[in-house]
């Protein structure tokens, strides 16, 4: 199959659209703890789903990823795992800072280190610099990174406007902790991107079995996830025996304060599964779309990360973070989101004259 750049970034922009709202209905979830809904979400992410999809989507699914050799379900699992940090540390961000300049923070540092890692690893970001559709796919990664930077200048200008008071919409606004929880969510989950350029041998693995080429990353999915469960799980479990939160599972808990209702057991698990189920399309659709970029594949993460900070910031305005910013802040956050929608459209130039 042709490659098909501009079906790529559809694609990309539909992941970017399920992580920017897979924390959504997490903040609907009451009476639950950080540790359990994260949780409970994340088994769907990490471990549910990607082997669902995989085995409807690949003939003799275990027989691809056990066929692997041991280097390469290492490397995936591992970046998976450092990957893991940047994962739960995300959560947290977003905690602290709320949707918008949470993902702008976070997201940029993840853009750099996810998208140009790998060409520059094996040595061949000189060579793609080298060309006409490799100078342009370049432009714009550095489109976006000015997008970026919009986008992170208008929250720290909702910042100073604001007076450090409370955020509608964010509770447990807290910059300083953000802020550090973002650099370091921003640069380890850069990591993933390093686990699925890792997965290749597992991808034409999946080809040669019969998988449809828009499906072959998934089997990769299913060993990277496995390192970031591994990290969250751990994690977790800590939080769990720590704050002894395991009885809200069945529904135990805090008694519920007068006038409230207890803890609605069945719609958290509902939310924490569509929560989660939300997260894990992002790199469903990511696959998809990094099968049609061709020879800039290492573009896939660019395009992700741009659709994830636009549709978030979207998010933000239609849960009223910004409400409370002026006209200037807001014109200046639109600005941001056309840069981002802009530079998606010059990869997508970028890779088409490559696959001309």
């Amino acid at each position: 199959m042709t490659p098909n750049p501009f079906l790529g970034v559809f694609f990309h922009w539909l992941g970017g659209l399920s992580s920017a709202s897979f924390y959504v209905p997490y903040r609907r979830i009451k009476g639950w703890s950080w540790e359990i809904f994260w949780l409970t979400g994340g088994l769907f992410s990490w471990l549910i789903a990607p082997w669902l999809f995989a085995a409807f989507n690949t003939p003799d699914l275990l027989g691809v990823i056990g066929g692997a050799s041991g280097k390469t379900l290492f490397w995936c699992w591992f970046w998976g795992m450092a990957w893991g940090f940047g994962g739960l540390t995300f959560g947290l961000t977003m905690r602290y800072l709320g949707l918008s300049l949470g993902m702008a923070v976070a997201l940029g540092l993840t853009t750099v280190i996810g998208t140009l890692g790998p060409p520059i690893f094996r040595g061949t970001l000189g060579q793609l610099a080298a060309t006409p559709s490799g100078q342009l796919t370049l432009l714009g990664i550095l489109i976006t990174l000015a997008g970026i930077v919009v986008v992170a200048m208008a929250g720290r200008a909702k910042e100073r406007e604001t007076q450090g008071e409370a955020r509608q919409g964010v509770a447990e606004f807290d910059l300083k902790k953000g802020i550090l929880l973002a650099i370091f969510s921003g640069v380890m989950s850069g990591c993933f991107a390093w686990g699925l350029d890792a997965g290749q041998p597992i991808r034409e693995a999946a080809l040669a079995a019969g998988s449809a080429p828009l499906m072959q990353g998934l089997p990769v999915l299913c060993v990277v996830l496995l390192g970031g469960l591994t990290t969250n799980l751990v994690w977790c479990a800590w939080l769990i025996l720590k704050n002894r939160t395991a009885g809200e599972w069945i529904g135990r808990g805090a008694a519920p304060a007068e006038g409230q209702v207890r803890m609605p057991l069945l719609a958290n698990y509902l939310l924490a599964a569509l929560g989660g189920l939300l997260w894990y399309f992002q790199f469903f659709f990511y696959s998809m779309g990094e099968s049609q970029m061709g020879r800039y594949g290492f573009s896939s993460w660019t395009l992700h990360m741009a659709s994830i900070i636009l549709f978030s910031t979207l998010w933000g305005f239609a849960l009223k973070e910004w409400a409370d910013a002026s006209a200037r802040t807001r014109r200046l956050v639109w600005t941001g989101i056309a840069l981002l929608v802009g530079s998606t459209v010059v990869i997508g130039l970028g890779n088409m004259l490559q696959a001309g």
